[in-house]
């Protein structure tokens, strides 16, 4: 019943629903490809699956190979359209900590120019490699179990 609950009051499942606008570029029987109403640079898209999944997790496996299939293709798109872009950041926000703002799964393809103005900076420091194979293991054993 929360699951609907949040369906309900979820701006991309409203777009979605054709109940919220959007500026639509591509759907299908599984997504809904829409541009981003805040983008980082302008182009950006937001592949979203028709059924609410919050994150990553909550996709199926036969959802979450389309979503990034549909992603790519439309990286291949943006490269080709008027825009030009020069490159293309894929992007997704899972959960709060990871700068998610709407809570219903979505893929960002960004196109890039060089000084478009939008920046991801991050300089994280070299991680010493016993603690790289700790990481590893516990990663390892998550997938075995």
């Amino acid at each position: 019943m929360a699951q609907n609950a949040a369906a309900r009051e979820c701006v991309f499942c409203a777009i979605v629903a054709r109940r919220a606008e959007a500026s639509v570029v591509h759907e299908d029987e599984t997504v809904v490809v829409f541009m981003d109403l805040h983008p980082a640079t302008p182009g950006h898209l937001l592949v979203v699956p028709r059924g609410h999944a919050v994150g990553l997790e909550d996709l199926d496996d036969a959802t979450g190979r389309h979503v990034w299939s549909v992603g790519h293709d439309m990286a291949r798109a943006l490269r080709r359209s008027r825009l030009r872009c020069a490159g293309i950041n894929v992007l997704v926000c899972d959960g709060e900590a990871a700068f998610q703002t709407v809570f219903h799964f979505h893929l960002h393809v960004i196109p890039r120019h060089a000084g478009d103005g939008w920046t991801l900076k991050a300089e994280p420091p070299a991680r010493e490699r016993s603690l790289l194979d700790r990481d590893a293991g516990a990663i390892r054993d998550a997938i075995a179990s």
